[in-house]
């Protein structure tokens, strides 16, 4: 069983599908591949973590849809959430970016 899912071959993040920990080996499937990523934080079941390396500044993907952009660089295996993503989405003063 897989421990991690990309939903969209689009996506620079994974979905935990288990609690995995900081220094975990996981495997992610992407665009008919596969490639290994050791985490860097603790993950809970729901979560995110990068996949690559994302730029500050630069979108979160997920489902193929941005759903934020990265306040500070983020390292592949990071934990993605609000410590480091912006919302773009149902803010007044910012539209999403595409």
């Amino acid at each position: 069983m897989d421990k991690v899912m990309v939903l969209n071959d689009l996506d620079n993040v994974a979905t935990c599908l288990t609690d995995l920990n900081a220094r975990d080996m996981v495997e992610v499937a992407v665009s008919g591949g596969r490639q290994e990523i050791t985490l860097v934080d603790d993950i809970q079941f729901g979560h995110k973590f990068a996949i690559k390396d994302i730029a500050s500044g630069a979108e979160i993907l997920k489902y193929g849809e941005v759903i934020g952009v990265a306040s500070i660089p983020i390292s592949a295996g990071q934990y993605v959430h609000v410590h480091n993503v912006e919302s773009v989405r149902a803010r007044g003063d910012k539209g999403a970016q595409k």
